[in-house]
């Protein structure tokens, strides 16, 4: 059985000269079908009767074009962009192949070499992948997003210690915290264990690719492709899902990185045990998670009142200026007071 490759065009005339030979339609009809001249269609008509589909194909097919370069200029042309000029654009690569090594080339005649070469990408292949958002989940506890931060937490007065950190999807609530010595599979057990007495079973915890969560090792003989950790949960029915990027988990490390010591507006108190300083912890975010819609609210305020300086500083007008100063004050009191507010409640909860 032969396969024979036939463009659309190729296809139609088969079908009318197919009726044409079964005196379907007469030679005008056919031609104008086609729209090719009677004299063609005889041509067809003839070499279709004698070699069959075939004789339809176009024999330029699979061949180089008459008008193509040879194929010593295009060796040469790529290889002089691909040792002197391999970050140039096609524009610039044509000009100074014409300017220093006497090859007049059309630009478009080297992109298409340098893209076949692997030297240049096309607009379409330049533009980023987009990555549809994932939405937060409905409800409170339903996804929990799960990491472990190692830092010096203590501020130099103690051990380099991990914070695990468990935080709602849906809310962006701080539901558990726990200073640990290493993100090990034992402390992630001891943690999840007691978030799980205390706010019940999620549907599933969000982690990154650690191998706490999931076996990293390709080439792993044995074994039913799961940890420690995946077992356990999975014995609980919830599931655990591996984050393919550190973008898709940016709020839980904006969190991190805004909890360690220096953006507290409180430290931590010098102990260099462990259970004390979880004992602090969980009030102590409690506290910062009431006053942190006011509290970036008051931040938005002072961005606003300072926005409004810079612009009244450069204007003429005495009055606008004296307007925007004063607006500016406003703003920076109104950071002042929620700052002593978010002090006076932390104080409270420590006490």
């Amino acid at each position: 059985m032969t396969v024979i490759a036939m463009s659309r065009t190729e296809i139609d005339r088969m079908s009318v000269l197919q009726d044409l030979a079964a005196s379907r339609i007469k030679m005008t009809e056919a031609a104008s079908l086609m729209r090719l001249g009677r004299r063609q269609v005889f041509r067809l008509a003839k070499a279709y009767a004698q070699r069959g589909p075939g004789a339809l194909v176009s024999r330029k097919r699979g061949r180089p074009s008459n008008r193509a370069y040879p194929a010593d200029l295009r060796d040469a042309a790529v290889g002089i962009i691909r040792e002197r000029y391999p970050d140039f654009g096609p524009t610039l690569a044509a000009e100074k192949l014409a300017e220093l090594h006497d090859i007049h080339l059309a630009r478009e005649t080297v992109r298409q070499w340098m893209i076949t070469a692997g030297l240049w990408k096309d607009r379409r292949a330049r533009l980023k992948a987009v990555h549809q958002p994932r939405y937060r989940r409905d409800c409170l506890g339903e996804l929990i997003q799960i990491d472990g931060s190692e830092h010096w937490w203590f501020e130099g007065r103690g051990p380099r210690c991990t914070l695990l950190v468990y935080i709602d999807d849906a809310t962006s609530r701080l539901m558990h915290l726990q200073f640990v010595e290493s993100e090990s599979t034992f402390d992630y057990f001891a943690a999840t264990r007691t978030y799980l007495e205390r706010y019940g079973k999620p549907v599933a915890f969000y982690s990154d690719k650690h191998g706490v969560f999931r076996v990293n090792r390709k080439d792993a003989i044995g074994g039913d492709g799961m940890t420690q950790f995946g077992r356990a949960l999975h014995a609980l029915n919830i599931d655990i899902i591996c984050a393919n990027s550190s973008q898709a988990k940016g709020r839980l490390h904006r969190l991190l990185i805004s909890r360690r010591p220096g953006s507290l507006p409180c430290r931590p108190p010098p102990v260099f045990n462990l259970d004390p300083v979880a004992r602090w912890l969980q009030p102590a975010s409690a506290s910062l998670d009431r006053v942190k819609l006011p509290l970036l609210g008051a931040k938005r305020s002072f961005r606003m009142g300072m926005t409004g300086w810079r612009l009244a500083h450069g204007k003429r007008n005495r009055a606008a200026a004296a307007l925007e100063g004063w607006q500016m004050i406003c703003s920076a009191m109104v950071a002042a007071s929620s700052m002593i507010m978010l002090g006076i409640m932390l104080y409270n909860d420590l006490q």
